[in-house]
């Protein structure tokens, strides 16, 4: 009688201790989530700040100027549901304007212009990159709260389900062209 009640409390300690290491991994995911959010917003925010530095210059013609800095400007002031569609629309006017490559030759003729070209073209480099890293932990998380486990023990507590940032985030031409 006294084995059988070993081994039962035995069962439940390994069982308590599986739950706590999955509730653990789980936290460390959605830490993980956190800090690639901070870093992708850090990243959008860095390129949206370039694109309208380079769109207030003086450089570009004055309707690329104005599509740049709106979309760049609409970028930066996004409230939250509406993030992902100002941010496409910034990659779609940096395709626009920087279809040509005579606009980037443009900006680095001026002066501090290659400064601000290589700014542009590894902000525009790094968005990709950021929002991978971003949804890859994303993915990471969904798949472990998926679990039979995750959901009857709740070990995801009150930690909303993970969304991902998905956006037009393809680079202009030549800015691609100078970054590879």
């Amino acid at each position: 009688m006294t084995a059988t009640l070993i081994w039962i409390l035995v069962a439940l300690v390994a069982i308590g201790l599986y739950l706590s290491w999955t509730a653990g991994r789980l936290d460390r995911l959605h830490a993980r989530i956190d800090a690639a959010r901070a870093a992708l917003d850090a990243q959008l925010l860095r390129r949206a700040s370039v694109a309208q530095e380079v769109a207030t210059s003086g450089v570009l013609d004055p309707a690329a100027s104005i599509v740049l800095y709106e979309a760049a400007h609409a970028a930066r002031q996004a409230e939250e549901e509406h993030r992902e569609v100002s941010e496409s629309e910034l990659s779609q006017a940096l395709r626009a304007v920087f279809a040509d490559a005579q606009q980037m030759d443009a900006v680095r003729e001026a002066p501090g212009g290659e400064e601000a070209a290589r700014e542009l073209t590894e902000a525009v480099r790094r968005v990709p990159m950021a929002r991978r890293f971003h949804n890859d932990a994303v993915r990471a998380a969904r798949a472990l709260r998926r679990h039979r486990k995750v959901r009857w023990f709740r070990l995801a507590g009150h930690a909303p389900f993970p969304m991902a940032f998905e956006m037009d985030d393809e680079p202009p031409a030549a800015l691609a062209d100078r970054a590879a």
